[in-house]
């Protein structure tokens, strides 16, 4: 493992977050704008915002472990 190694896992690294970026960006413009996926939950009462986005975060996690698990498979 040397310096090669790094190299590759941190361009690799840097293409993931691209891909997350494009992603988010073309789910916000999808969702009109809104950060918030259906099933996002979000309680507001006044002075008091809670916004918990298990939705958003499930999606987020399933790209991610696909988006890892093809690394791995294309690295092998």
């Amino acid at each position: 493992m040397g310096l090669d190694y790094l190299g590759k896992a941190l361009l690799a690294l840097g293409g993931i977050v691209i891909l997350l970026g494009l992603l988010m960006l073309g789910l916000s413009r999808l969702l009109g704008g809104s950060r918030l996926l259906p099933g996002d939950i979000v309680v507001q009462r006044p002075g008091f915002t809670f916004v918990f986005p298990i939705v958003t975060s499930l999606v987020v996690s399933a790209v991610l472990t696909l988006i890892l698990w093809l690394l791995y498979a294309w690295r092998r």
